[in-house]
């Protein structure tokens, strides 16, 4: 039976691949599709692949994607660039970031007033990280200008990064310091956070900047083939989370400093990271949502309450684009392209696998709550975002008289 319930998700992935350019120019994305193909065959559905028993398989996905988007994601924001002309993703990022999560924190603990505050900026962090590929519409289309476009890809390449330290703290005090299976806290909750986002860069840095520099050496000397630069990167982001795991770090946080040393220090070409992520990274994506719409969108609306929809509506809507246009406040855009940029935050890859690594890995309390939550804000995300990118894309075209 093993071999049947491959066979269908590899025929979806056929179809799918098969109809890549027809799809590209509709309404229908590939977070849309594989949601709900995984929910037809998962629990919410069929139930023809039972996911619920493999967690050590829907972790481990959700631990190899997460380490493989973080790394690639910093890898190709170029420093340089970002220090110039960078304006409106440096606000939303530095300013806006910080006031969504601030802002989130509150309007959870003021749903769910019984519930402790860090459980609250728990979830505020998890769906704080927005994901460019549920809008791709918007940020391939040439109607929208490039300053908008590129505001929205960069913040959607960092925030996943600099939101993990905050999940991982937060993660931390809810749960007291226990993961799943250990039984026991950390002696010092405080020194262990500590070390966790200070070793974990640490490592990260030192590993990736070796890394570049042996790679730069290599292809230098003509002694590395361009087929196997992809398996090297894939191999250093990996390096990244285990060094930084062995050192008492957290591994998730030297990915991607990992990444971002490594995409910045390398010398030679890094259209491999590109290709690499073309490829097997859209192929672990995919995988993401079909684990999403299986497994964790049944339970998810299991536990869904009034709270959690009013959270959930509330996170797309007035808990990001209120600190979105503030942190753009004297800046030169209309209120129009403030609003569109405080629109264009979806949730999706990273916000899954946050939750899926806290649901699996601590002994949260509410944990339930929390994937309710998680599970409706990037259902209604995957469909609303989904929906919107290409007319607000072509708004632009209409609104300048192209």
């Amino acid at each position: 039976m093993e071999h049947l319930y491959l066979a269908l998700i590899l025929l979806a992935i056929l179809a799918f691949a098969a109809l890549s350019r027809r799809l590209e120019s509709s309404l229908l994305t590939m977070p849309m599709l594989f949601t709900a193909f995984g929910w037809l065959i998962g629990q919410g559905g069929a139930n023809l692949i039972p996911m619920e028993s493999e967690h050590a398989i829907v972790q481990g996905i959700a631990k190899f994607t997460l380490i493989l988007v973080l790394f690639s994601d910093a890898s190709r924001i170029d420093l340089g660039t970002l220090k110039h002309g960078a304006g409106i993703p440096v606000r939303m990022l530095l300013i806006g970031m910080p006031l969504t999560i601030l802002l989130g924190t509150l309007v959870a603990h003021w749903v769910s007033p019984d519930q402790p505050w860090a459980l609250a900026l728990l979830v505020a962090a998890i769906l704080t990280p927005t994901d460019a590929a549920l809008g791709q519409a918007v940020v391939s289309s040439p109607s929208v200008p490039l300053r908008l476009r590129q505001g929205v890809n960069v913040e959607s390449g960092l925030n996943d990064g600099m939101a993990l330290p905050v999940v991982m703290i937060a993660a931390l005090a809810a749960s007291g310091g226990v993961t799943q299976g250990s039984g026991e806290a950390p002696d010092s909750l405080l020194r262990f956070a500590i070390l966790q986002v200070v070793l974990g860069p640490l490592a990260g840095l030192v590993i990736a900047w070796l890394a570049a520099r042996l790679l730069d050496f290599a292809i230098d000397r003509r002694l590395a083939t361009l087929s196997y630069q992809g398996i090297y990167f894939l191999a250093t982001a990996l390096l990244c989370y285990l060094g930084a795991e062995l050192v008492g770090g957290n591994g998730f946080i030297a990915a991607f400093v990992g990444g971002l040393v490594f995409g910045n220090a390398l010398r030679c070409s890094c259209n491999f990271i590109g290709e690499f992520m073309e490829g097997e990274g859209q192929l672990l994506t995919l995988l993401t949502f079909l684990i999403f719409g299986a497994v964790l969108a049944p339970q998810g609306l299991a536990h869904a309450t009034w709270k959690t929809v009013l959270l959930s509506l509330a996170f797309l809507t007035v808990v990001r684009i209120v600190p979105v246009w503030l942190s753009l406040t004297g800046t030169d855009l209309r209120p129009w392209e403030k609003f569109f940029l405080g629109w264009s935050g979806p949730r999706g890859l990273a916000s899954i696998l946050f939750a899926l690594l806290i649901v699996e890995g601590y002994a949260v309390p509410g944990a339930d709550e929390v994937l309710a939550c998680v599970v409706l804000t990037v259902l209604l995300s995957i469909l609303l975002h989904g929906v919107t990118a290409q007319p607000l894309a072509a708004s632009f075209a209409r609104r300048d008289g192209v």
